[in-house]
C-alpha cells in the first residue's frame, strides 16, 4: 500500500512517513502542488495526505480535479485550517477525510487505516518482519503460517506489540486484558508469556528485571542471530 504526502514541512512528512513505514505502508513526500501531480504521474497511490496551504498554492483548488482524474486515491485533508468551514468546504469538495493541526501523527495514520478498511475492505495488520498480527480476526500468522494462541495469549501479544519498545508491567497488562475477572495474580501474565515464546520464539518479547515486559521489533533478526551463534 502507497501513500503520497503533500506536505512541505519537513519534520512533519518525515515523522509520517516513519510511522506509515512501521505500520507496512510504503509513501513518497511531495513539497508542492506541481510536485504532487509529478508523483502521480509516475506511481500508484491508495491515499493521498494532503496539507493545503503549500509553497505554489492553495490545495484546496486541487480537491475536485483530484477526484475527477485520480477517483479510486483517498484524500485525507491535513491542515492548519482547520475551522467547521474549512472541513466542511473540504469534504464537499470530495475529501474522505479531514485532520487539523497540530495532530498527532498517529491519528493521521491510523484514519488512513480506517480509511482503506472502509472502502477496501483491507483489514489492518500489525507487521514486523515475518510476523503479522491480525486484530479484528484474531490470526497470528510467522511466514505465512498460521500460529495457534489462546485469547489471552493473542490480546497480551497485540498489547505489546501495538507499543514496541513500552515496557507493561504485569499489574498493567492484568487490569488491561483480565479486565472482567478477580483472583487473578500476576504469575498468570508469566505463565501467558513463556507459551507466547514457545510458540513464536522468545526474542519477541523481552523481559525487563523487576518491571515487566515489552514487544521487540527485531525478533526476527535477533532470532537468526542466535541461530547462527
Amino acid at each position: 500500500m502507497r501513500v503520497l504526502i503533500v506536505e512541505d514541512e519537513r519534520i512533519i512528512a518525515e515523522n509520517l512517513q516513519k510511522l506509515l513505514k512501521s505500520d507496512g505502508f510504503e509513501s513518497d513526500v511531495a513539497n508542492g502542488i506541481n510536485d504532487m501531480y509529478r508523483k502521480l504521474e509516475k506511481n500508484t497511490y491508495e491515499v493521498i495526505l494532503l496539507d493545503l496551504m503549500l509553497p505554489d498554492g492553495n490545495a484546496i483548488n486541487e480537491i475536485q480535479t483530484l477526484k475527477n482524474e485520480f477517483p479510486d486515491i483517498g484524500i485525507i485533508v491535513i491542515s492548519a485550517k482547520s475551522t467547521d468551514i474549512d472541513k466542511i468546504l473540504g469534504i464537499e469538495l470530495g475529501a474522505d477525510d479531514y485532520v487539523g493541526k497540530p495532530f498527532n501523527p498517529r491519528e493521521v495514520v491510523a484514519r488512513v487505516k480506517a480509511y482503506l478498511r472502509r472502502t477496501k475492505g483491507i483489514k489492518e495488520v500489525i507487521r514486523y518482519g515475518k510476523l503479522e498480527i491480525y486484530p479484528s480476526d484474531y490470526v497470528v500468522l510467522y511466514d505465512g503460517q498460521k500460529i495457534d494462541l489462546t485469547a489471552k495469549e493473542f490480546e497480551i501479544l497485540k498489547l505489546l506489540a501495538q507499543r514496541p519498545d513500552r515496557v507493561y508491567s504485569r499489574e498493567e497488562i492484568l487490569e488491561t486484558i483480565w479486565t472482567d475477572e478477580y483472583d487473578v495474580f500476576d504469575r498468570v501474565v508469566d505463565v501467558h508469556i513463556n507459551s507466547l515464546r514457545k510458540k513464536l520464539g522468545k526474542d519477541w518479547i523481552i523481559t525487563v528485571r523487576g518491571v515487566g515486559y515489552k514487544f521487540s521489533k527485531k525478533g526476527d533478526a535477533q532470532s537468526s542471530e542466535n541461530e547462527r551463534l
